[in-house]
């Protein structure tokens, strides 16, 4: 736990279930003022609230689509109306689907490129203006991927979007570190949430992936929401502008392990 984190406000997008949900859950256990926000609602939402309640932290769940300057601005609003004041944004919402590039729609390309990379922009661009204006070193997470790194065939637009996001930050970062405004990003790996569960039902689909990971399993959410609370807290204060890789090693090119090649 940091204890730097509690009473800190942090907005999270995406946050209704898989990476963003966890992040959520960990920051009410740092007792922090979480904005939770979602574009559909589900059953677990409530349930979500009343847990990040029960770990010591305040909750509001707030709809909104990333990709709505209007939305944006309205958790940005939300957040200095419920807790007076913004510390940490994480750009977490994200979308993905399997389509040959040959075959790829402008309106698949548009949608991923839409939430993934604008979403962030527009998240990173009201909390920094926010964080300026009222004098806040803050924060903000950018959830891209190893796919920023690792190609990725038949996702072609997936990882546009997380290379864009890798360079979003990386300006950032240059841009405001002398306001004290830190800008890092996240890299998963293959993570066990809802999106890849019906592939890991699957044995072979399940082998084939975890066989790509050095340390030979496949991560927790939890894993890369404790990621997110090292990177917000102060114990990273020296660190901007960089992707923090979670991924068991999977971009450190597993085919070479044990000698080969």
């Amino acid at each position: 736990m940091y204890k730097d984190l509690e009473g800190k406000t942090v907005i999270i997008t995406g946050a209704s279930s898989g990476i963003g949900k966890s992040m959520a859950l960990r920051f009410g256990q740092e007792k922090a003022n979480v904005i939770v926000n979602y574009q559909y609602p589900s059953e677990e939402l409530d349930q979500l609230i009343k847990d990040i309640e029960a770990g010591g932290g305040k909750a509001i769940p707030v709809q909104g689509d990333v990709t709505n300057e209007e939305d944006v601005k309205n958790l940005i609003r939300l957040a200095d109306e419920s807790f007076g004041r913004l510390d940490i944004f994480i750009n977490n919402a994200g979308v993905e689907n399997e389509v040959p590039s040959e075959k790829l729609s402008l309106d698949d390309w548009n949608k991923v490129i839409n939430v993934n990379l604008t979403g962030a922009f527009l998240g990173s661009r009201e909390s920094i203006h926010y964080m300026l204006e009222n004098d806040i070193k803050g924060t903000v997470i950018n959830m891209s991927s190893v796919h920023e790194k690792i190609p990725w065939p038949h996702f072609v637009h997936y990882a546009a979007s997380k290379g864009g996001i890798k360079m979003l930050t990386e300006t950032l970062a240059l841009e405001f570190a002398s306001k004290g405004i830190r800008i890092n990003s996240i890299g998963p790996g293959a993570i066990n949430t809802p999106i890849n569960a019906e592939k890991f039902a699957d044995p072979k689909a399940k082998a084939d992936v975890v066989s790509m990971i050095p340390m030979g399993y496949i991560g927790e959410p939890e894993e890369i929401a404790a990621v997110a609370a090292w990177l917000a807290s102060s114990e990273s204060s020296y660190v901007t502008g960089i992707t923090l890789f979670a991924d068991g090693g999977m971009t450190k090119y597993p085919s070479f392990q044990g000698g080969r090649g």
